[in-house]
């Protein structure tokens, strides 16, 4: 019995943890964030498109959530999709053409721009925004 108790306790603490570490992805032009899991609640802020978020838990249809800024919000599951993105970390970095820092530079971006993720090659990561905008990013500059 004490055994059944220990291995169900365990399972909860991986169940838990396995939610937790969820990511999920803004997948409309903005997302209002709000207070609470409801449209009554206040609006914290809004986000953009391929947003990234860490899920910490769900109330029905509405995600309880922390951004790349430890920042906790709630968002509508509409809003969101599992869809694989970044978002940057630091400022003016360099997107190239290629997976190297023998490539290209492309464009440059600030903190807080977000990006869906189109592949990996290594430790770069080829990136796309929401405007149509496309290059690799080193992972250290993005979460």
């Amino acid at each position: 019995m004490v055994k059944h108790c220990l291995l169900s306790v365990l399972l909860l603490f991986v169940g838990v943890g396995a939610v937790s570490a969820q990511r999920i992805t803004v997948d409309v032009p903005t997302a209002n964030i709000r207070s609470g899991p409801g449209t009554n609640y206040d609006i914290l802020w809004k986000v953009e498109r391929h947003h990234p978020l860490e899920v910490i838990r769900k109330s029905g249809d509405w995600f309880y959530f922390q951004d790349f800024e430890g920042d906790k919000g709630w968002v509508y599951d509409n809003l969101v999709k599992k869809m694989p993105s970044v978002i940057v970390v630091k400022d003016k970095c360099n997107v190239r053409s290629g997976p190297g820092t023998d490539t290209d530079i492309v464009f440059t971006v600030e903190r807080g721009v977000p990006f869906k993720v189109l592949e990996r090659k290594g430790n770069w990561i080829h990136i796309q925004h929401a405007d149509g905008d496309k290059g690799w990013i080193h992972e250290m500059l993005i979460w």
